[in-house]
């Protein structure tokens, strides 16, 4: 099986940034959050937190799921690994 290189790159390139990083740890502990409550309780700026939450998703990291006008956040199992790995790191 060949390694997708390109992939691995957008994987890290997903989590390589502390807010980011954040963001996952907050959504491990609290699912099923909008862009809004991730904004209010990390004290980021709703524009950062989005840009943010769009970069987690592209990496496969976090997924949405809309109820009603609400988009809600949580990790995909991806996320999960990725957050045992940055605990390696520490």
């Amino acid at each position: 099986m060949a390694v997708d290189y390109r992939k691995m790159e957008r994987v890290v390139k997903g989590f390589a940034n502390h807010n980011r990083i954040k963001i996952l740890e907050l959504l491990r502990k609290r699912p099923e959050l909008s862009v809004a409550d991730i904004s209010d309780i990390l004290n980021i700026g709703y524009e950062n937190a989005s840009d943010h939450i769009r970069k987690l998703s592209i990496a496969g990291l976090v997924m949405k799921r809309n109820f009603g006008p609400s988009v809600l956040h949580r990790l995909t199992s991806r996320g999960e690994s990725i957050l045992v790995f940055c605990k390696t790191l520490q």
